[in-house]
């Protein structure tokens, strides 16, 4: 029998963006690593915006490494340059273990649920 083996394809990034009463809603799915980040950073790029408000939620998001980390520092601190914010809603367990590993969540306002992060 010959071996065979499969290239192991990573896992997509989908972020699907909306507007609620003018706060930009990104829903992500799948994972954020260093394969996907740029989709994430693309997607968080608001420059020329006046004071954009941003929820990110990730329900969705099935895995995130320090790639995920460094992009939602940096939009944390494009966004409040600007006089804006940044919130992260709903992450999965995994997600939210790894924003609490490195104190993230203490960093950027982490909710519960989209609805907590657009109305609070």
């Amino acid at each position: 029998m010959a071996d065979t083996e499969q290239a192991v394809q990573p896992e997509q990034l989908s972020i699907v963006a909306t507007t609620t009463d003018g706060i930009h809603v990104l829903t992500g799915a799948g994972e954020i690593d260093h394969h996907t980040g740029d989709t994430l950073s693309q997607a968080l790029n608001f420059s020329g915006t006046p004071r954009p408000r941003v929820v990110v939620d990730l329900r969705q998001v099935t895995f995130m490494d320090s790639s995920g980390i460094n992009i939602f520092i940096a939009a944390h601190r494009t966004l409040t340059d600007a006089g804006g914010w940044l919130r992260l809603a709903s992450p999965t367990d995994a997600v939210l273990r790894t924003l609490q590993l490195v104190g993230l969540d203490t960093v950027i306002d982490c909710r519960e649920t989209l609805d907590h992060a657009l109305t609070g």
